[in-house]
């Protein structure tokens, strides 16, 4: 099974230092590579309390009107998403350059990445059990179509599990492997059907790092699984020359001013101030 293939079995979190030659191939060839138990467990519940503590913020101030750095979009009662959670909690920040998972960044996009994007999703099944799945790839321009097929990998997306997704269908990241490659569209009628052939759930324990290709077709799953829900922090980065989202501009000027000097090599020489003079 892909999903056995994908992920690193391991019993407990363990110091990585980038891909294996079996993870690039992985990787190049299906689109995705799922890290089994990357977080340890206590930092998992660290980062599922400083999200429950942000989206209780983030919502009220979403709908009492108040300004705030990001997007907030609530879902329902209990469902959100939001958008550019780096200023947040210090927590978020840390995982922006989490040190297991920047070799896999520089070992497969780019010695050099920039920070694309963040977000969280909190999705519980009883308010999304009609839904579509919204198949699509990542990228401006129409999903980097216009350079061509096949799309050329331009950003790096990795999801964190932050609950069991061990079981499918409350919502699991599904994807269709190998589609990073396709010089054709999946037919319409099936992205309208849901889990189509060749389609897949990706099932893995709290603590799962996915890594995946911008041009793979993917969406959120179904949510059939009784009480099913699903806990997500994603990071995107990109290359050093690419200028690709807003979410470099739209911190306070004190968040950048606090950064590490080696977390502001993330990050468009652009933004500070003085604008530092860099290429990566």
């Amino acid at each position: 099974m892909l999903e056995q293939l994908a992920g690193r079995e391991v019993d407990s979190p363990q110091p990585v230092s980038g891909p294996t030659q079996a993870e690039r191939f992985f990787f190049d060839t299906f689109g995705y590579l799922v890290l089994e138990n990357f977080l340890a467990a206590d930092h998992v519940e660290r980062l599922k309390a400083a999200l429950s503590r942000v989206l209780e913020r983030r919502r009220a101030a979403q709908m009492q009107g108040v300004a705030h750095t990001g997007m907030t979009q609530i879902k329902g009662e209990m469902s959100t998403r939001i958008f550019y959670i780096l200023g947040d909690d210090p927590l978020f920040l840390e995982m922006l350059d989490w040190p297991p998972l920047m070799p896999y960044v520089t070992g497969l996009l780019n010695q050099k990445p920039h920070h694309h994007a963040s977000d969280a999703i909190v999705e519980y099944g009883s308010e999304f059990n009609q839904r579509g799945l919204g198949w699509h790839i990542d990228g401006h321009d129409n999903g980097f179509r216009n350079l061509g097929t096949p799309v050329p990998l331009l950003q790096l997306k990795v999801g964190y599990y932050l609950n069991d997704m061990t079981e499918p269908n409350q919502g699991n990241l599904t994807l269709v492997p190998g589609s990073h490659k396709a010089a054709h569209e999946p037919d319409p009628a099936d992205l309208k059907r849901g889990l189509f052939p060749g389609a897949i759930q990706i099932c893995a324990p709290p603590g799962s790092a996915i890594l995946f290709h911008n041009a793979v077709w993917h969406a959120g799953g179904p949510f059939t699984k009784p009480d099913g829900y699903r806990i997500m922090l994603y990071y995107a980065y990109e290359h050093p020359w690419m200028v690709a989202s807003q979410e470099h501009w739209s911190y306070p000027r004190e968040f950048y001013n606090n950064l590490s000097p080696e977390r502001r090599k993330l990050f468009h020489g652009f933004v500070f101030d003085p604008p530092e003079q860099r290429w990566g």
